[in-house]
């Protein structure tokens, strides 16, 4: 069972986004924010990458490893919760949470037979 917080704005589709390790963000940070239009996050990513790589310079190189490391799991584990963030940045209102078994089209299906006048919101999918 997948767990997905549902982020609602009048005349816009449904936004869900779901909870759990994202192993893109992981793996490639930069085009996994470029992809959700997570601009902001983008730049603050790179300022801190120029930041933390400039104060590691003279430190082992196994150490630069493991911090970089560190910071490629934090990002796995905190991205989704980034754009959260990113967006109620955006005037996206967080509605609730939904659980289903499958993927996004699932969690649609049952949020709209809980919710149907989200139908109502703006082009719905599902």
């Amino acid at each position: 069972m997948r767990i997905w917080t549902v982020h609602v704005r009048p005349g816009h589709e449904t936004i869900l986004v779901r909870e759990g390790f994202a192993w893109l963000a992981f793996l490639f940070p930069v085009l996994w924010f470029l992809a959700h239009r997570m601009w902001l996050v983008v730049v603050l990513y790179l300022a801190g990458a120029t930041i933390l790589g400039a104060a590691m310079r003279d430190l082992p190189e196994a150490l630069i490893a493991l911090a970089g490391l560190a910071v490629q799991l934090l990002i796995g584990f905190h991205a989704r919760d980034l754009r959260r963030w990113t967006l109620a940045r955006r005037g996206w209102r967080l509605l609730g949470v939904v659980a289903a078994r499958g993927g996004e089209d699932a969690a649609l299906v049952r949020l709209y037979a809980g919710r149907p006048d989200l139908l109502a919101w703006g082009s719905a999918r599902a």
